[in-house]
């Protein structure tokens, strides 16, 4: 039995097969053009009755449309499985984009997130679309495009209806002869003839958006495909908002943690600085600072509180600016520094701990003191040596009745650099302690000299190398902060 070949689409094959085993109900009178998932029934059956119309028998008919049925689930059931699997924003769009195209018989599109609450973020991804034909379409009126009437609340097609599951099905644009002039021109230029739109909607929060995929040559997707379509969105309009509201909240904690800390680095003669800093999804409590101190001087800062999101970027910038204040009154003693702050600390947080390292930089001799508490040591990168500087163990904040350890002096030479970090750049590698102190010195040791004149391409050089593959941008639990101290 030869199975129907399903209507041509964009000239590509469907993604998604029409079943093959499957036949039309002779009661309803409708035919294989019309049912996608129907073949000839004398075919399956061979037989007809008295007037010689073709019958079908009940028990084929009802387990060839169960084939049909059990089809599309399996279809739907696997691409809503990877839709699952994305745990980020721009992700989900792009596997909702994929899928789409699959279930329409489409090769390209666009999907346009614009949220109804006006709350954002506010962005347009394609599929098969450089950002310069992104740029192209977004030059057409928007009430010429289908999306754009959807995004608007007039969602019609051209003549002015609405079809198949809320969608907008436009099969031969450059027929259409109420099409606008910038329309066609941007559909000739990119090279397509036919499009196929959605809502994106869900229950309880509104409009998300819209989704467009375009053929390359006049189509349209057939009544199975725009109910797949359909059902397949709806559900994908879900995970998005899920995704969406965790994206606002990443967002929202990235940028406070940015505004508690510097928002430039100061220029003191004899050093240049150079800053990184990576929070994770939640939002941490790691922080730098680089504060111009009397006799110009400069006081330089690195630490890490304990917990995440929001309540542990408040206490990190309670923390920050509670050091600043020690700073400048006796920031000539480091250790004095960071027991005033553990006070602080113990008296008006007692259920957290933080680590800190403090240092007192005099440019113009090239000389740090520095004082620890339960922090990495920094690390000094020059021409002849790169090493770990020896500073006193001690316990962090915060842990102690009482906290106290000695201090130690740093003596740089013309053009060494001090990098201080704090324990997520180590922690990110997923090494041992051990193995990713020695990733670290490697990574230091192998900054090409020609980019050591600049701190910022140190700062680079090292989170690249010792967080490579994307490392350093992956969501993470742990937040990264590098401080480099380049003396001249």
């Amino acid at each position: 039995m030869n199975a129907p070949h399903p209507a041509k689409v964009a000239g590509i094959d469907p993604a998604v097969p029409t079943p093959a085993h499957t036949v039309a109900s002779t009661a309803t009178g409708t035919s294989p053009a019309a049912t996608p998932n129907t073949t000839d029934a004398t075919a399956v059956t061979g037989a007809s009755d008295a007037s010689g119309a073709p019958c079908a028998a009940p028990g084929a008919l009802l387990q060839d449309r169960l084939a049909g049925w059990i089809s599309d689930l399996t279809t739907l059931h696997e691409l809503t499985e990877r839709l699952v699997r994305t745990d980020t924003l721009s992700d989900g769009l792009q596997e909702l984009l994929s899928a789409g195209a699959a279930l329409v018989g489409a090769r390209r599109g666009l999907v346009v997130l614009e949220p109804a609450d006006g709350l954002g973020p506010d962005t347009t991804i394609g599929l098969g679309l450089a950002r310069a034909d992104l740029g192209h379409i977004e030059t057409v009126p928007r009430s010429s495009l289908s999306y754009g009437r959807i995004l608007d609340g007039t969602a019609a097609g051209p003549d002015g209806t609405a079809t198949g599951e809320g969608g907008i099905a436009e099969p031969d644009l450059l027929a259409e002869k109420s099409l606008d002039p910038r329309h066609r021109e941007v559909a000739r230029r990119l090279g397509y003839a036919a499009s196929y739109a959605l809502p994106l909607s869900a229950e309880g929060t509104g409009r998300l958006g819209a989704a467009v995929w375009l053929y390359d040559e006049p189509a349209e997707p057939d009544e199975r495909r725009r109910h797949l379509a359909g059902l397949y969105v709806r559900y994908a309009a879900q995970h998005l908002t899920r995704l969406l509201e965790v994206e606002r909240t990443r967002t929202s904690l990235a940028t406070m943690a940015e505004e508690l800390l510097p928002s430039r680095l100061p220029r003191v003669p004899g050093v240049q600085l150079a800053a990184r800093h990576r929070t994770g999804p939640l939002g941490g409590g790691d922080w730098y600072d680089a504060l111009p101190l009397p006799d110009a001087a400069l006081g330089l800062a690195v630490g890490s509180v304990t917990g995440s999101g929001p309540s542990a970027v408040a206490a990190m910038g309670r923390l920050r600016a509670s050091l600043r204040a020690y700073a400048v009154m006796e920031g000539e003693d480091p250790v004095a520094v960071l027991s005033d702050l553990e006070l602080l600390l113990r008296l008006t947080e007692p259920a957290r701990s933080a680590t800190a390292l403090f240092g007192y930089c005099e440019p113009a001799l090239r000389r740090i003191t520095l004082a620890g508490a339960g922090h990495s040591p920094p690390l000094l990168i020059g021409r002849r040596r790169t090493e770990f500087v020896e500073t006193s163990v001690s316990a962090p904040l915060g842990m102690l009745a009482c906290w106290e350890a000695p201090s130690v002096e740093l003596q740089a030479e013309p053009g060494e650099t001090v990098l201080l970090y704090t324990d997520g750049l180590l922690h990110r590698t997923g090494d041992p302690a051990d193995r990713a102190f020695a990733r670290l010195h490697a990574a230091a040791a192998g900054v090409p000299r020609a980019e050591r004149r600049d701190p910022d391409a140190v700062a680079e050089h090292v989170l690249r190398t010792v967080l490579p593959d994307g490392k350093a941008e992956a969501d993470s639990e742990e937040d990264v902060v590098l401080l480099a101290v380049r003396f001249e």
